[in-house]
Parts: C-alpha cells; sequence; structure tokens
C-alpha cells in the first residue's frame, strides 16, 4: 500500500515541477510579465535547476535557449528511476 503512495507522490512532484517548467519557458516569451509577483515564483522555483543545463548547453545565437529540453529530459528519467526503485 506504501508503494501506491509514494508512486503517486513521485507523480505529483514530476507533474507539478514540469507544470512549473513549462510555465517557465512560456513567461520568458513575455518579457512585460517579468515583475509579476507569480512569475518570479515560478522563476525562484525553476531557475536553479534550469541553471544547471544553461551552463551545459549556453543559448544558441545569444537568444535560443535549448536548456528547458534537457531540463524535462532529466526529470523524466529521473522520474523513470524513482518509479524503479520504488518498484
Amino acid at each position: 500500500m506504501t508503494t501506491y503512495y509514494l508512486i503517486g507522490v513521485v507523480q505529483l512532484f514530476y507533474n507539478c515541477y514540469a507544470l512549473l517548467l513549462f510555465t517557465r519557458i512560456i513567461l520568458s516569451w513575455f518579457p512585460a510579465w517579468q515583475r509579476h509577483t507569480m512569475a518570479r515564483f515560478v522563476a525562484f522555483c525553476t531557475d536553479p535547476y534550469l541553471n544547471i543545463f544553461r551552463r551545459l548547453l549556453p543559448p544558441v545565437g545569444g537568444v535560443l535557449d535549448l536548456s528547458p529540453l534537457l531540463a524535462f529530459f532529466a526529470l523524466g528519467l529521473i522520474r523513470m528511476l524513482l518509479l524503479w526503485l520504488i518498484r
């Protein structure tokens, strides 16, 4: 029974953080929204994680940031690893 709860927690964390990452990507397209309180909260939650990948993959042409692709991929791998360890 505890296994199902752990799986649920891992899935919930993955879904919430993936939603935060997706929101961060969308907010980056609208510079005027960067000062909004919710945008700052999303940046506070996601930027430390994204900065890991920004160091590995700097923006292409100085403009196109592909680090969220790596971040989503790594988050999915972590989720799969945790689910495999739980089962």
